[in-house]
C-alpha cells in the first residue's frame, strides 16, 4: 500500500507546510483529514494529478473546521467516497452552522480563512461503531477534541492530533500539545496509553508530521503533557499578571520538545504561539478546575484549536 502526505497550502503566511490529508492507495484508497473548506480544491486537483480516480473513504480524526472543512467538495470530487466520522460528529456535519458559528468565536479571522464548511449529506456519513472496513482498526482517542479518533491502516497509525503536533525539521523534531479548552488532563493522557498499547508502528499526525516510531513519540508526548502541567503550575503559584504569556516564555526556555521554536521563521513562530496560547488556556482551565486560583481573564479563548 503506498501511503502519501499531500499538502494542502494555505494563503495566511506561516500556514505552509502546516496542513495535510494522508492518502493511502491500495485494494481500497482512503484519504485522512480533508484540510479547510477554502483550499479544498487545492486538494481536489493534487489528488488529481496524481491519477487518482476512485476514492473508497474518507477517515475523519475530528471535525475541527481545519480537518473536516474540506469534506463536502470532496465528495463533488469523489461522490463514490464514504466518510467515517465519531458518532457524535454526524450531526455536525450534516448541519455545520453550530460548527462554524463556534469557530468564528474562538477563531476568529483564522476560521474566516479557513472557511465555512458546506453540508455534508446523512448517507454519505458513517458513524464509527457501524464502521466496517477490512484491515482499519477504529481507536477512541478523546483529548484533543471530545469527538477524537485515531486510525490503524495498513501498518500505520494516524494519529490526528490524539499525539499533540510534531514537525520533523532540519534543526530536530518539535513537539507542541494541542490542548485547547476545556482540557481534561486525565481524558487525554488516557488516549495517549491507549495509543501506546497498540503494536509499534511508523506514526502519521493530522499536521504534517510522521514519524517511524509510535511508542518513541507516544512517550515523548506523554512526559511532555507531564512537564507542561507543572510549569503551568509553578507560574500559576508565583501570582502576577501576564499569565499566558508567563507560562509560554517559561514552556520555551525549559521544555526540551519545543527548542526548535528558536530556529524557526518569525511567520511560523508567529502561528505557534497562537495554538500554544490557546493550549495554555486549556491547562489554565483544567488547574483552576482543580482548585488554583486563576484569573477569568486568563481562561479568555486565543485565536487556535490546533
Amino acid at each position: 500500500m503506498g501511503v502519501t502526505l499531500i499538502e494542502i497550502k494555505q494563503d495566511v503566511p506561516g500556514f505552509n507546510e502546516f496542513f495535510g490529508s494522508w492518502l493511502c492507495e491500495g485494494e481500497l484508497n482512503v484519504v485522512i483529514d480533508a484540510g479547510p473548506a477554502n483550499s479544498a480544491e487545492r486538494l481536489v486537483q493534487s489528488l488529481a494529478s496524481m491519477g487518482l480516480d476512485r476514492l473508497d473513504y474518507i477517515l475523519l480524526t475530528h471535525i475541527h473546521i481545519d480537518h473536516a472543512g474540506g469534506v463536502a467538495r470532496l465528495l463533488d470530487a469523489y461522490p463514490e467516497a464514504r466518510v467515517i466520522c465519531h458518532e457524535k460528529a454526524v450531526n455536525f456535519l450534516v448541519d455545520p452552522s453550530r460548527l462554524w458559528a463556534g469557530s468564528l468565536k474562538v477563531l476568529g479571522k483564522v476560521a474566516e480563512a479557513y472557511g465555512e464548511p458546506e453540508p455534508v449529506p446523512l448517507q454519505k456519513l458513517i458513524p464509527h461503531p457501524d464502521a466496517e472496513v477490512k484491515g482499519l482498526h477504529i481507536v477512541e482517542t478523546p483529548g484533543h477534541a471530545a469527538h477524537h479518533l485515531s486510525y490503524c491502516f495498513g501498518g500505520r497509525l494516524f494519529a490526528g492530533e490524539a499525539a499533540g503536533n510534531y514537525l520533523k525539521l532540519p534543526q530536530g523534531e518539535y513537539i507542541r500539545p494541542a490542548t485547547p479548552p476545556r482540557f481534561f488532563m486525565d481524558v487525554c493522557l488516557k488516549s495517549v496509553d491507549r495509543l501506546m498499547s497498540l503494536g509499534d508502528q511508523p506514526i502519521c499526525y493530522a499536521h504534517f508530521g510522521q514519524a517511524e516510531s509510535s511508542h518513541r513519540c507516544l512517550e515523548m508526548f506523554r512526559d511532555q503533557l507531564l512537564r507542561w502541567e507543572g510549569i503551568i503550575r509553578e507560574e500559576v503559584r508565583k501570582g502576577g499578571g501576564a499569565l499566558v504569556e508567563r507560562c509560554m516564555d517559561a514552556l520555551l526556555r525549559k521544555d526540551p520538545c519545543l527548542q526548535v521554536f528558536h530556529k524557526m521563521g518569525s511567520e511560523v513562530q508567529e502561528r505557534e504561539k497562537i495554538f500554544m496560547s490557546n493550549s495554555i488556556r486549556g491547562y489554565l482551565g483544567f488547574l483552576r478546575e482543580a482548585g488554583e486560583p486563576i484569573p477569568e481573564e486568563d481562561l479568555a479563548v486565543g485565536a487556535g484549536t490546533s
